[in-house]
């Protein structure tokens, strides 16, 4: 009986969680870029802990705000004591006696010169800062799971290329072969065929396992690494991305996240030079208690209300000291910044040479494509004709093949240079 209920408990607590991640992907599935990035924004663990760490950010806001309410505190006790009164030689004995004791007591802070408002403000200044670097840790994984995106999208690409060519070498072998039998051509032709066949067999099984492992690359980015069989969606296409570089620098210091989370730290670190300056000055509150007291019941009740002024007269200057540890992180808070903004105009500038780049290099990919193909048509017609040599095909076909690797090369280059600005400019 115990087994069972074992069981049923493991299968409560078990099958959300399966239910939850066969809902992410199911086998078969045709996968967007967009619904990649949803289910990384679900998965991530690293997205989980900041948004706990949000979470406790926020409840330090409630902790710092509960001083503005009153403190309301119970106690109850019972002591029984016992006495004696020794004198030289004699003992004696005292009355053993009881002690009954059981109090409300209410206390509220009256003035405190702003220090409860100020680490209100310091705490929700914490919890921007936490949420802003939310939306960094997002970000960043929106890039990762593009960059995977793409790489499988290029791995698939250059597959197809790896297979083509395997094939394109089948029947140059088949053709050798022919003029071969029918002694046009030397058996040094067929032989040649065999080893170029070969080469792209064994290229075309390095290009599978290079697709496998961009799966593999993509299934952690999106935070599912038992992710069943699925398919993606070929969005590979090229669209000029258009932006000037002052525009992108001017977006990228209103929108990083991470430069806004420094920006809170150090308005918090401001805060707090006011806060621990507020030690100097005093504190009024009020206090109130009803209870009852006594040695025997009914035991007797009383109240009293009153109110206390604590003036800080010397603390061994460790205000002073708080003090300057506030203002010295603030400094190191103002050195990051200054460091992030010139980080961030490195990335802006690098992400926008590489799309230029990028750019560029697709037109001249393309190009290369086309005269790669028509060398290999005159190529295989000059054979075909019995002019050309096996050489001639052979290099033609590996140009062809790697005129349509770089040119995938070049579409990745720039989808990645492209979601590289995206994210340099801090865009959501």
């Amino acid at each position: 009986m115990k087994k069972i209920i074992f069981l049923l408990i493991v299968m409560v607590i078990t099958l959300p969680r399966c239910m939850h991640a066969e809902e992410l992907i199911h086998k078969g599935d045709m996968l967007d870029l967009q619904r990649c990035i949803d289910i990384a924004l679900k998965r991530q663990p690293a997205i989980m802990a900041a948004q706990n760490t949000l979470k406790v950010n926020q409840s330090r806001i409630g902790q710092a705000r509960a001083n503005y309410y009153p403190q309301i505190n119970w106690s109850s006790g019972y002591n029984h004591t016992y006495t004696s009164s020794p004198t030289i030689g004699i003992v004696r004995k005292g009355n053993p006696y009881n002690d009954y004791q059981s109090n409300v007591t209410l206390s509220q802070n009256i003035y405190d010169f702003e220090k409860t408002a100020t680490q209100v403000k310091i705490q929700n200044l914490s919890t921007d800062s936490a949420r802003l670097d939310l939306e960094n840790i997002s970000s960043q994984t929106v890039f990762n799971v593009k960059q995977a995106y793409f790489a499988i999208l290029q791995a698939a690409r250059n597959r197809d290329v790896a297979s083509e060519t395997v094939q394109q070498f089948q029947q140059h072998l088949n053709q050798a072969k022919g003029f071969f039998e029918v002694g046009t051509k030397p058996k040094f032709d067929v032989t040649k065929a065999d080893v170029d066949l070969s080469n792209a067999k064994l290229n075309l099984i390095k290009m599978e396992n290079a697709l496998r492992i961009a799966r593999v690359n993509l299934n952690n980015a999106v935070g599912v690494p038992d992710a069943p069989e699925y398919g993606i969606v070929d969005d590979f296409g090229f669209h000029k991305y258009q932006i000037s570089f002052e525009d992108a620098l001017k977006r990228a210091y209103l929108n990083r996240p991470d430069l806004q989370s420094t920006i809170a730290k150090r308005e918090a670190a401001e805060k707090t030079i006011e806060l621990q300056k507020k030690g100097y000055y005093p504190t009024l509150s009020g206090n109130a208690s009803y209870g009852f007291s006594g040695q025997d019941f009914p035991i007797q009740e009383g109240w009293n209300v009153g109110a206390t002024l604590t003036f800080p007269l010397f603390s061994g200057l460790s205000t002073k000291y708080q003090v300057e540890e506030a203002r010295a992180n603030l400094d190191v808070l103002r050195a990051n910044e200054a460091s992030m903004r010139q980080a961030i105009h490195l990335d802006v500038q690098q992400a926008y040479l590489n799309l230029q780049q990028a750019s560029e290099s697709i037109t001249t990919t393309e190009l290369t494509v086309r005269q790669a193909n028509e060398n290999l048509e005159l190529a295989n017609g000059r054979y075909a004709s019995g002019v050309g040599s096996p050489i001639e095909v052979t290099d033609a076909l590996v140009s062809f093949s790697n005129a349509k690797t770089a040119y995938s090369a070049a579409l990745y280059d720039y989808k990645v240079a492209q979601s590289s600005m995206e994210k340099a400019m801090g865009m959501k």
